[in-house]
């Protein structure tokens, strides 16, 4: 079986494995999003939310992803930190209808850019609008300017509009991803 792993790895048929941390205030719609990305025959009927965090599994065309869905809850997000050395790649899901939480959407942005295992890492950042389907939702230009996304200069980072539940801006979102691991990993 080792054999195989390495052979088929050597002749390009094993795709890389990731690791990408799944970051955002509760109730963003981060579990919603990574269940949608996983094939429709594993995907969960029922979410609830994640209390401390859960490990997924999904593919694409050329990357196997293990994503670190973290708990949101203001009592829970003192772990991330603990996640960061390992993370590739970083999802922040942003909800953009909760306007009153978006000021603690970005304080917990900055720290996480200015965390010593952050920092100095040039680490692509994808950020999901999220709940573009609901009435209030801000647009994602909105949201890139209260997140003053435009001052990251060190990293990659996109931002996509999406709808979880519909699975719509998903995949636009995972593509650019894909695009930058693959660029760092060459």
């Amino acid at each position: 079986m080792v054999l195989l792993d390495r052979l088929s790895g050597l002749l390009g048929l094993k795709k890389k494995e990731v690791h990408v941390l799944c970051l955002g205030l509760d109730n963003s719609g981060k579990t919603t999003i990574i269940n949608k990305l996983k094939p429709s025959n594993a995907q969960s009927q029922d979410i609830v939310p994640t209390i401390g965090f859960s490990i997924e599994k999904f593919k694409s065309s050329s990357l196997s992803f293990t994503v670190f869905d973290m708990s949101g809850q203001g009592r829970y997000r003192n772990l991330w930190e603990h996640y960061y050395k390992d993370g590739q790649a970083i999802i922040f899901v942003i909800d953009s209808s909760d306007k009153l939480r978006m000021v603690v959407a970005k304080e917990e942005l900055d720290t996480l850019l200015n965390h010593p295992d952050i920092k100095h890492r040039r680490i692509p950042i994808l950020f999901f609008a999220n709940k573009m389907d609901l009435r209030d939702s801000v647009t994602s230009v909105k949201v890139s300017q209260l997140l003053c996304l435009e001052s990251i200069k060190d990293k990659p980072w996109h931002i996509c509009a999406s709808d979880a539940i519909k699975g719509e801006g998903l995949q636009e979102g995972v593509d650019w991803l894909q695009d930058q691991i693959q660029a760092v990993k060459t």
